[in-house]
């Protein structure tokens, strides 16, 4: 289970970071429900081929600093 909350509005500072980390997300459109964090974190875990504690990690790492640049 995800340890951390995304809503619509703090999903797109994180898109927005993640777009900027792997830019081969950009042709991949990703969906967020919220209260579906877990199946996020394992999409973006399959997508850039990296396991699921290290997107929670950097998620919520994200989420620290939503309006800053770092990632």
């Amino acid at each position: 289970m995800a340890n951390f909350t995304l809503t619509t509005e703090t999903w797109q500072k994180v898109k927005t970071k993640f777009l900027r980390k792997y830019r081969e997300l950009a042709a991949v459109e990703i969906a967020f429900t919220p209260g579906q964090e877990d199946q996020l974190v394992h999409t973006l875990a399959k997508l850039v081929n990296r396991d699921a504690a290290y997107i929670e990690f950097t998620i919520r790492k994200a989420l620290a600093d939503p309006d800053g640049n770092r990632l």
